[in-house]
């Protein structure tokens, strides 16, 4: 299933509202889901992530001023909201009617905890938080275990640690519930698969696989999330690349992109499931 990528995320009349533009890219794409065919949750996964190709990137769109808004954006997005924003969309598109009130429904639900916007500290920040709370859900099933992946734990404090980086951080009530989530975190068993055993394991990872590259950075669980995606009999990754300024298929196979990154310990694999 390939989805029709013959729209602009960039036109737009001066009388068109965000929301106006979010419609259209919505149900653009929606028109490209055939609903009464069963369609395996990577294909559908695939499909969404390749209708954003070229979508430009940029970082920080949840980061607003005041009290936590749910924000929706389909224009531009960093590796976390094209991800997430690409599960949303498959979930939604699997079965039933939809609407953008429905999407903004499954937004909701998939960004935060427990599928209840409550204030920022609500909010799925950390990937492997987001992971394991869609997990819960039974959206995601992180697979890293079962393919070989290695326990590894860390202590995750970095939002809490540069406070100046997030100013909701600014209000020590925000600041505690955050620093609550991160010790929850670290409790918790994590498994990735070693950059050195990438090779031995690839060949289980699927197409519409979600990937998140575990780092060696203090206080941070994942720097990075794309798609696999097969290119040839390689493995490539589908994601929003803030190098290259928009959402790509790496011209470098999976293994030598992770090899490139001297901070990245090695990937987390999830899958989504097909009853999802």
């Amino acid at each position: 299933m390939e989805a029709d990528r013959n729209y602009s995320l960039t036109e737009r009349s001066p009388l068109m509202t965000e929301s106006f533009l979010e419609q259209e890219i919505f149900y653009a794409l929606g028109r490209n889901f055939d609903r009464g065919k069963a369609v395996a949750a990577g294909e559908r996964i695939l499909a969404v992530g390749r209708y954003f190709l070229g979508a430009p990137y940029a970082a920080g769109t949840l980061e607003k001023d005041g009290p936590e808004a749910l924000v929706v954006n389909l224009r531009q997005f960093d590796c976390f909201t094209f991800v997430e924003n690409t599960v949303v969309l498959a979930y939604l598109f699997s079965s039933g009617p939809v609407s953008f009130a429905r999407y903004r429904e499954a937004l909701t639900y998939i960004r935060y905890r427990s599928g209840r916007q409550d204030g920022y500290a609500s909010r799925l920040h950390y990937f492997s938080d987001w992971l394991f709370d869609n997990q819960r859900k039974g959206i995601m099933k992180d697979i890293s275990a079962g393919l070989g992946g290695q326990p590894f734990s860390k202590k995750i404090n970095f939002m809490t640690g540069h406070p100046d980086q997030y100013p909701a951080l600014n209000d020590r009530t925000v600041y505690r519930q955050m620093r609550a989530v991160e010790r929850r975190m670290q409790r918790r068993v994590r498994y990735c698969i070693p950059k050195a055993a990438l090779r031995k394991m690839e060949g289980r990872i699927a197409g519409g696989d979600l990937l998140a590259m575990t780092t060696r950075i203090d206080g941070l669980d994942v720097t990075h999330a794309g798609i696999a995606v097969h290119v040839g009999k390689q493995l490539h990754l589908l994601h929003a690349s803030s190098l290259a300024g928009c959402v790509l298929v790496s011209t470098e196979t999976l293994e030598s992109y992770l090899a490139g990154n001297k901070t990245c310990s090695g990937v987390m694999v999830a899958r989504m499931a097909e009853s999802a």
